[in-house]
């Protein structure tokens, strides 16, 4: 197995992931993928149990970022409506996308992870920047395009089971 694309935790949504959770594992800032991660591919709005969750983290002072392979006009838009900083057209897996935002927002890496859906991105990307990474599993994939739903089945080899977050 190659260490590189196992992702350090694997959950069912970002929304598990409390202030107090992150805080426990020394994390206080994100990186975020956008499509799948936070909204359903062609849409422009998050989930409605992901916008108050943003809206939570983010009084609790967790830094947020959102860092995409999705192209720059459509990822504008979804992170003003959000008010969130952002790094489009990211080329995940490749790791410039994220040190970019982690630079450029002044976090420490020691400190930042990065959270998405798919391992041969978001997390392949997290670990080649030096990123704890979280994998959570993906809004709807039956409306991704062909090219993300052919990746999924080589994706399960390195995907351990979901851990469940902490009562508290």
């Amino acid at each position: 197995m190659v260490p590189f694309l196992k992702p350090d935790l694997h959950l069912h949504s970002v929304v598990e992931l409390t202030p107090e959770w992150l805080q426990s594992l020394g994390i206080d800032s994100l990186l975020l993928d956008a499509d799948c991660t936070l909204k359903e591919y062609h849409s422009e709005i998050p989930l409605p149990e992901v916008a108050l969750w943003l809206k939570m983290v983010r009084q609790y002072g967790v830094g947020l970022c959102l860092v995409s392979n999705g192209r720059g006009p459509r990822i504008h838009r979804f992170a003003e409506k959000l008010g969130l900083p952002y790094v489009a057209t990211a080329m995940k897996p490749l790791p410039f996308g994220c040190r970019r935002a982690v630079r450029t927002m002044q976090w420490d890496p020691k400190r930042t992870a990065m959270v998405g859906d798919q391992v041969f991105a978001d997390v392949a990307a997290g670990r080649l920047a030096g990123l704890y990474t979280i994998l959570v599993d993906p809004i709807r994939p039956d409306l991704e395009p062909w090219f993300t739903r052919l990746k999924r089945p080589f994706e399960r080899c390195f995907v351990s089971r979901r851990v469940d977050c902490p009562a508290g």
